[in-house]
């Protein structure tokens, strides 16, 4: 029923910036007529029609975070079970306890034998519960490590799929070392000479996303979302009020086609229409040829130059612009050096 109720708000959305950009046009083309003066008119109605495409833009956004939580959206182990054959799953940190928010373990690709670390949520209650709802604690990406570490003696590419709000910020965590073993986890995966591919598959969140996404390509689904922060976090900061979470979203820009342009990602993956969860069986098995393709190209660069271009990747990263005064280029550390004094 809310589907049908927000469809319907779209078309309604859709047929009121129809009829402004019609008008508008008409009162361009009689403005031109001599003795006729219509710039007042054109510019409330040119201020109402980017109102319009602002609140547009914003529900998009907000419309592909609610399908990214989506309860029903497949899960890492759904996709594992469609992409992987002979899965066996390996646990524990070999330091303190498993964490069942990150499932990994060894399969076959294809006929290739690789390694699969990813977030897992769950989708009922218990399960959600049982994992922590896919907020990995210490454990967690101590275990990735010794899974990455594994598939390095071993020779085998690694998958990972990441689907979390975030590492997990109970104070235990924090007590037993959450930020050094998000870090730990990173350096982990810069170091790797074997072909890495991460696929965001529903919430990107923060380091705890990161902490499993320093890969050589990064893939991610149409629906998903990728970001340093949740909207709701966002607006408990900047508006004291998490109702504006929609605002937050559209600010944040983590749509993939926000980070296919930002150059965070480098391959968005076609989801079935209304979602992943309309029809797992064809999102899985567009991810897979994706994935394969990816590995493909992978294999072709050698082991020390792909590790130097998964680094130089993330040295590229980000940006910033002063409006007053030129950029002097590329900096070092990512992104463009500010000007000199």
């Amino acid at each position: 029923m809310r589907n049908l109720t927000e469809e319907k708000t779209k078309s309604e959305q859709d047929a009121r910036v129809g009829w402004l950009k019609q008008r508008l046009s008409e009162l361009v083309r009689l403005s031109r007529m001599p003795g006729v003066h219509l710039s007042e008119e054109i510019e409330k109605l040119q201020t109402r029609l980017e109102k319009l495409r602002r609140e547009d833009r914003r529900h998009d956004t907000w419309v592909t975070v609610e399908i990214a939580r989506h309860k029903e959206r497949p899960r890492t182990r759904d996709y594992i079970g469609h992409l992987i054959d002979g899965f066996e799953e390996l646990k524990g940190d070999r330091l303190r306890a498993d964490d069942p928010a990150i499932v990994g373990g060894l399969g076959w690709f294809h006929g290739r034998a690789v390694l699969v670390v990813g977030h897992q949520k769950g989708r009922t209650l218990d399960e959600q519960t049982q994992h922590n709802f896919g907020m990995a604690k210490p454990e967690g990406y101590r275990k990735a490590q010794r899974l990455f570490r594994l598939a390095e003696r071993h020779g085998l590419p690694v998958f990972t799929f990441v689907d979390t709000p975030g590492a997990y910020p109970g104070v235990a965590a924090e007590e037993g070392g959450q930020a050094r073993a998000i870090a730990e986890s990173m350096l982990c995966m810069a170091r790797l000479s074997v072909p890495v591919i991460a696929t965001i598959i529903g919430e990107g969140g923060s380091g705890g996303a990161l902490a499993l996404a320093v890969a050589d390509r990064v893939l991610m689904l149409e629906n998903a979302t990728y970001s340093v922060i949740t909207p709701e976090g966002c607006a408990a900061i900047l508006w004291r009020d998490a109702d504006f979470a929609p605002q937050a979203a559209e600010a944040l820009r983590p749509t993939a086609s926000h980070l296919l342009e930002l150059l965070a990602v480098e391959k968005v993956v076609e989801e079935p229409r209304g979602g992943a969860h309309h029809n797992p069986e064809l999102a899985a098995q567009r991810l897979g040829e994706a994935i394969a393709e990816t590995l493909a190209e992978l294999d072709e660069i050698p082991a020390r130059e792909r590790r130097r271009q998964r680094r130089e990747r993330f040295r590229r990263l980000g940006h910033w612009d002063d409006p007053e005064q030129p950029s002097t280029g590329p900096s070092p550390f990512g992104g463009h050096a500010a000007p000199a004094e």
